[in-house]
């Protein structure tokens, strides 16, 4: 399948976009390679790939949230811009 010109502005045209011939050259160049990707990632053998279901079924387990006494808070918020009462002070940014 290819994607002409006349498809990118016939496509405009109906969204009520104005587009000129460059960009729409432009345009269907692009997605001329997108449906080529597309070609290629559909020749791929999937048969045996079980479906991914949920994307955390893929995530590697998070280490355990312990604290850690090796980490020197003193020494961290002297260097800090700004600290105190063991509190990091940033700028405010929504008013």
């Amino acid at each position: 399948m290819s994607i002409t010109t006349e498809d990118i502005l016939g496509c405009a045209n109906l969204s009520r976009l104005a587009l000129d011939e460059q960009t729409a050259q432009s345009y269907a160049g692009n997605l001329d390679k997108i449906l080529a990707m597309m070609d290629v990632l559909d020749s791929v053998n999937t048969d045996d790939i079980k479906p991914l279901a949920n994307i955390h079924e893929a995530c590697t387990d998070l280490r355990a949230d312990v604290p850690n006494p090796d980490i020197d808070r003193e020494a961290y918020q002297a260097i800090a811009p700004k600290a105190q009462d063991g509190l990091y002070l940033v700028p405010q940014v929504i008013e």
